[in-house]
């Protein structure tokens, strides 16, 4: 059967229509073309003419005619949209232009920096020119270093290495940066929380280098769809950055369905396992030979979908896994030979969301919700050939957030993308950066690195002997060299090391974990997953920031348990509401682990309890907090309100992602019955990073649409008295948590105006 077909098999079968929530046919769209630029070196011209390009798309040239004039631009179009001959073409132009003009180029991923480097050179093979294209990054060779650094004209990097192997050693990059005209930031998107905050920071350690040297770049930046393309590419380069996002390309019809398991246990709220059912619909299209692709949640989930579907296909058909942890070599075979027709299946973890060209697809089966609109979108644009029609299938998991997604079909399909947020300020992460632009260059008094309070950050690092001052500079003096122990990952600097002690004769480090996650990810017994491999902690050194794992093989891993308390230090801003307060701080959480769970794969059972002893860990962040009237009180008894108020702070931690770009795990929750801050029932939500994101900012904004949302969802869930997908398991709200879940809200809510 071909795709035509077998979409009509799927319509004319009730036991896969009856699981489907939404079908959603998007239609396919003509091209928009226009002629290429009449400025373009003819060498460029006559090699696109070669490659059977005689025209642009539209957003092609203007993104083109924006560089030209010196703008900085960022291009926001779906996947396969020719994005990357917006910054090729005018990089080209410019250095046949100039041989001295040298570009930088920025991706998030080694893979797409390959993919990169290779469409690069076919490119400037085909112009007959000698400009010097290399990638660097950890896997480069120290003897090709010294030329890349003198000779490259364009450098592909990632970020990662521009801010611990380029910027602290700028001296040995004088050529780059003096002639440094362009910078491209490709997947622009990707570039949010910590990380994107990191991101902000390196960039403005660029510009301050490229600055010292007299050169200006002009930025072009790149990005799959979000809500605020222009406000994140600006906050990222803080500079003013012109949007292109009219989407010239042609793209084939699609049908987009929603897929919920059925319910085996409805008193629980439990489904038939996502990933058995992903197993199940992937290997009806293999079996028909329709080039299908699995996108997964983790590295483990990839293995075991892959395992499942290589028992249950026939021998003819090549089926692949994808994910980190897979060599490079092994990986660059796996793209080709989705390139090149040979591999018929890939399961993947989001890797191959970005854009790594692994050629077209023809269906996408997202096994479980990504976690925005936006990598969706992404995950879904890598199947679709042509003019072609294609098959994007989300199949839901038990969690709240993919259960909200799937019975709220026209939140996905009518809402924008999110938008990307970003707190270059986090003062943990600006301390941190400040300290690695105090290496490379010495702040002059007066100048600024983001925000006004400069001066006194460099006053601070110097009567804590990290700078000196003399002669109106700061100048570094401390031993360490300070980019090295500053992950661009993490908000802190304070990360344990994960050490595979399986061979003994040689230990190794396989990972690094944040300091405020260790009691819960790293505490004694623990099951670490990494690259699909489980590992038991046996010892955790938390003096010397290290954990020392064994490789084992349980089919179970380990959920701790948090006793928070939260205070809060400042409020930001304040709404009085008719039945409520809506605040928004600064707060400090202390934690600590006090025992964890053995929790079975796939049923989620637990199998075993064990008890943290471990320190209290503090963290200054922000929050989020809902206060109650105290009329609530009189109406229902302390039990009955502690077990409503924590079902709705479960609800609405697990919705809240929706709205805010996030992981789930980026924010956390705790309740106080009766609050020595507020004096009233008070729910907190609050950034799970030291200073926080952004992230709590944004709820205290949309809090009402959030709670709107929360009363809907809980409205619609079919469990009896809560689940795992709603309030939380009656065995934590009781028996009748999620009926007076339901009464809080609706109370809450009455009376409320938008905002």
């Amino acid at each position: 059967m071909n795709i035509e077909q077998m979409k009509s098999s799927l319509l004319n079968r009730p036991k896969f229509m009856n699981r489907v929530t939404a079908w959603q046919e998007i239609e396919g769209r003509e091209g928009k073309y226009v002629n290429i630029p009449t400025q373009l070196d003819s060498k460029i011209k006559k090699v696109l003419k070669e490659k059977n390009i005689d025209k642009l798309y539209s957003h092609q040239k203007k993104a083109y005619e924006l560089v030209e004039n010196g703008k900085n631009t960022v291009v926001v179009t779906p996947t396969a949209s020719g994005k990357t001959l917006c910054y090729n073409l005018p990089v080209l132009n410019s250095i046949l232009e100039d041989k001295n003009n040298r570009a930088l180029y920025l991706f998030p991923t080694k893979a797409l920096s390959q993919d990169q480097l290779s469409g690069l050179y076919d490119l400037i093979k085909a112009l007959d020119e000698d400009i010097k294209t290399y990638t660097y990054d950890g896997d480069t060779q120290v003897s090709a270093r010294k030329s890349i650094r003198q000779s490259g004209h364009i450098v592909i990097t990632n970020p990662d290495m521009l801010h611990v192997g380029i910027l602290p050693h700028h001296t040995k990059w004088i050529k780059l940066f003096e002639n440094l005209k362009y910078v491209v930031i490709d997947e622009v998107h990707s570039y949010r929380g910590v990380f994107g905050s990191h991101v902000a920071n390196v960039i403005r350690r660029l510009k301050r280098i490229c600055k010292f040297y007299g050169s200006n770049p002009i930025f072009i930046c790149a990005s799959a769809t979000i809500d605020n393309p222009g406000k994140l590419s600006s906050k990222l380069i803080e500079e003013e950055v012109e949007v292109v996002d009219e989407n010239g390309a042609p793209a084939g019809p699609r049908d987009f369905i929603f897929y919920n398991p059925p319910v085996v246990n409805k008193e629980l709220g439990i489904r038939r396992s996502y990933v058995l059912e992903s197993k199940k619909i992937a290997s009806m299209f293999l079996k028909n030979k329709i080039k299908t692709i699995i996108f997964t949640r983790s590295r483990l989930r990839t293995e075991i979908i892959l395992s499942y579907l290589r028992d249950d296909k026939p021998q003819d058909v090549n089926i692949r896994g994808y994910r980190g942890g897979y060599l490079p070599k092994e990986r660059r075979q796996i793209e080709k030979g989705l390139r090149e027709g040979e591999i018929h299946g890939v399961v993947s973890t989001n890797a191959l969301e970005l854009g790594v060209d692994i050629g077209q697809l023809d269906v996408s089966i997202l096994a479980g919700y990504p976690g925005t609109i936006a990598s969706s979108w992404q995950q879904a644009g890598r199947a679709g050939r042509g003019q072609k029609r294609s098959i994007s299938i989300l199949i839901a998991s038990s969690s709240a957030l993919d259960q909200y997604i799937v019975n709220n079909p026209e939140y996905f399909f009518d809402q924008p993308a999110e938008s990307a947020l970003i707190n270059p300020n986090n003062l943990m992460i600006l301390l941190s950066h400040i300290k690695c632009a105090a290496f490379e260059l010495p702040f002059e008094e007066g100048e600024q690195f983001g925000v006004e309070t400069t001066e006194e950050i460099l006053r601070y690092l110097e009567e804590n002997n990290v700078l000196r001052y003399k002669s109106g500079k700061w100048y570094w003096s401390a031993e360490r060299y300070p980019a090295e122990d500053i992950s661009l990952r993490s908000a802190s600097s304070d990360d344990f090391a994960v050490i595979d002690r399986t061979k003994t004769a040689s230990p190794r480090v396989i990972g690094r974990v944040d300091y405020f996650s260790v009691p819960t990810t790293l505490h004694k017994d623990a099951i670490y997953i990494h690259e699909g491999k489980q590992y038991q902690v046996k010892e955790l050194d938390y003096d010397g920031k290290k954990a020392y794992v064994k490789e084992v093989d349980v089919n179970f891993y380990t959920d701790a348990n948090l006793a928070v308390d939260l205070s809060i230090l400042d409020q930001f801003d304040k709404k009085e509401l008719s039945k409520r307060n809506s605040e928004h701080g600064e707060v400090v959480v202390s934690a600590q682990a006090t025992m964890y769970k053995k929790v079975k794969f796939n049923t989620h059972e637990n199998v075993g309890y064990g008890d943290i002893n471990l320190p209290e860990v503090e963290m200054h962040t922000t929050a989020w907090w809902m206060s109650l009237d105290q009329d609530f009180e009189a109406k229902l008894n302390k039990k009955v309100l502690e077990n409503a108020l924590l079902g709705l702070s479960n609800l609405l931690v697990n919705i809240a992602p929706i709205y805010l770009m996030c992981d789930p795990g980026d924010i956390n929750s705790t309740v106080q019955i009766r609050s020595p801050y507020t004096g009233k029932p008070t729910i907190f939500i609050y950034d799970s990073y030291p200073g926080g994101v952004g992230l709590s900012e944004k709820l205290f904004r949309i809090d009402h649409t959030l709670l709107q949302s929360a009363y809907k969802y809980l409205n619609k869930c079919p469990c009896e008295g809560g689940c795992p997908a709603c309030v939380g398991p009656v065995n934590e709200v009781g028996l009748d948590g999620k009926e007076k879940t339901l009464y809080l809200l609706k109370e809450v809510l009455k009376g409320e105006s938008e905002g």
